[in-house]
């Protein structure tokens, strides 16, 4: 097919077509054209021309130019498309008769009758004669056009839908490719993944469908709107939806944790006291958490009061079993439940659903026990910190269960408890109280002496001993996990010092500490990891106090805009 024969107006016409049906700019079409024609232009001419094509977007004609770029002497790597100032001086003159060519410097046309000379980084574009276009140069042609156009499209849709991730969409099921569904959502199509599907659902070509944008990514191929309605966000656009209050910022969802298309927990909070935030969201008989409820395919959802009291909010959260006692382990992350013996299966629920639901919630590790477990757990630590204070003090078991019911649970605080603690309990005088240190004092020396000579005989190093701020007992623990030397130490995280927890497969795992047991907090862990980290050298102390001063800054800028 010759070019010169093809309908040109076609061509424009075309183009608008194409453009219309996909929704794209019709220029992108025309230059996805000009292209394919440049491409074919150079599998006639030769590749290693530098052919452009430029389409008239009025009349549709297309122009063919060949580009010749002036470099200097030595950079000439293409002698087709690039010659020295030398080699175009013959060109550097008024159009040649019968040909169509001109000069451009700096992307606009110079006039060689005015002009100096060629300069480096001129081009030289004269037209050559349009191209037959057998069936292979055709149909590459066609490739480039669709490639392009699809590019565009894809690009498009990215830009229309990025800033909509976080909303709920309508739109139409196309069809199902390997448990995925593909959503027509207006101008572009989401993909509803199997996993981000409520389990029981089933979809036919044509049933409308309510999701909600997870994510909008920028792929070369495949989807790039991802949909779902597993998520726990996509309830609370629902709610959102249902709920004036909600959309209008008087009742704000707090957390929300999801069981798909079985049961879900929301925490809400209401910022004007006259209107309840749990009653708001049930609405009318239920209606507006039932309109939620039949979206989601009969999910049964639990609307919690949030409470900035962490007790509180867990004793909410675990809705309908009674508590009856809450103890939080801040610095774990973990939280223990008591609720009596007939409350126990309602409050882990069928499969451990409720409690499951509840740790969701709140962000903590709940453990749940009975108050029979929690008084024997309570009474097995009472007797072995009396048996402690029996063998290492050489007191009696009544004197040893008098310390500890006064809180006393380790050597060290009776060693080095002010004297006056002491002698607060009935019974002791000053020198009982001074005896109890003394001997306190004396067995903790001898467990450091004992410890350091084994940590000595597994090879722990001077500069490791002498480090401020580990114990004997300390230093024993390490060299058991081979940390022997002072940059054995510096290489730890904090987290390898003091554990810490880990979410895996959305459960918390406990990372253990091979100092933990010596209650070293991650911030004590971290300090001492720096510390040592600038005793050899490894650390800068001035920068690591211009990030102190940094974040201080920051501290200040925060509660400076609060």
């Amino acid at each position: 097919m010759a070019i010169t024969s093809a309908n040109q107006l076609e061509l424009l016409q075309t183009a608008e077509a194409v453009a219309r049906e996909k929704m794209i700019d019709p220029a992108l079409v025309i230059e996805a054209m000009e292209e394919s024609l440049a491409r074919a232009a150079k599998s006639r001419y030769g590749s290693e021309m530098d052919i452009r094509v430029k389409i008239d977007r009025k009349t549709g004609r297309a122009t063919f130019t060949r580009v010749r770029t002036v470099v200097a002497d030595d950079g000439v790597e293409n002698y087709q498309a690039q010659f020295t100032v030398e080699q175009a001086r013959p060109y550097f003159a008024p159009a040649r008769p019968g040909r169509e060519e001109f000069w451009l410097r700096g992307g606009k046309p110079v006039d060689p009758a005015t002009a100096e000379g060629p300069q480096v980084g001129d081009e030289f574009h004269e037209t050559v004669p349009p191209v037959d276009m057998g069936r292979i140069a055709a149909q590459s042609a066609k490739q480039v056009i669709l490639q392009k156009v699809r590019e565009a499209e894809r690009d498009r849709q990215y830009e229309e839908f990025k800033d909509r991730v976080g909303t709920i969409i309508n739109g139409v099921v196309k069809r199902e490719e390997y448990g995925n569904i593909i959503v027509d959502i207006g101008r572009g199509e989401g993909i509803l993944r199997r996993n981000d599907k409520i389990g029981r659902e089933s979809y036919r070509n044509g049933d409308r469908i309510r999701c909600y944008i997870k994510d909008v990514r920028r792929e070369a191929r495949g989807p790039q709107v991802f949909l779902s309605r597993t998520d726990p966000r996509f309830m609370a656009e629902l709610f959102k939806m249902e709920v004036p209050e909600i959309y209008d910022g008087i009742i704000e969802i707090k957390a929300v944790a999801r069981d798909p298309g079985s049961r879900a927990k929301i925490a809400v909070i209401s910022y004007d006291s006259s209107i309840d935030p749990v009653g708001a969201c049930v609405g009318m008989r239920g209606s507006r958490v039932q309109a939620v409820v039949n979206e989601l395919q009969g999910e049964k959802i639990d609307i919690i009061p949030w409470n900035e009291d962490q007790a509180t909010f867990l004793v909410n959260a675990l809705q309908p079993a009674e508590v009856s006692k809450v103890v939080i382990d801040e610095e774990a992350g973990k939280i223990e439940v008591v609720v009596p013996e007939e409350q126990l299966s309602l409050a882990i629920g069928r499969r451990g659903q409720n409690v499951r639901l509840a740790s969701q919630l709140t962000g903590l590790d709940i453990d749940i026990m009975t108050e029979e477990e929690e008084s024997r757990r309570r009474q097995a630590e009472f007797a072995e910190r009396t048996k402690l204070f029996m063998d290492t003090l050489d007191l009696d078991e009544f004197f040893a269960q008098l310390l500890v019911s006064e809180g006393f649970t380790t050597l060290e605080e009776v060693a080095y408890v002010d004297l006056d603690e002491l002698l607060s309990i009935e019974g002791v005088d000053e020198s009982t109280a001074e005896e109890l240190q003394a001997r306190a004092r004396d067995h903790i020396e001898e467990q450091n002496r004992k410890a350091l000579e084994a940590a000595r005989a597994m090879g722990v190093e001077d500069s490791l001993i002498a480090f401020e701020g580990l114990t004997p007992q300390m230093l024993e623990a390490l060299a058991k996990e081979g940390v022997k030397t002072l940059e054995d130490f510096a290489t730890l995280a904090d987290w390898e010092i003091a554990g810490g927890w880990t979410t895996v497969n959305g459960e918390r795992v406990k990372d253990e500490g091979i100092l933990e047991k010596f209650d070293v907090s991650l911030e004590e862990a971290q300090n001492m990891v720096m510390t040592a980290r600038v005793m050899l050298g490894w650390v800068d102390p001035a920068e690591l106090a211009g990030e102190g001063a940094g974040e201080e800054a920051e501290g200040a800028e925060e509660e400076a805009g609060a």
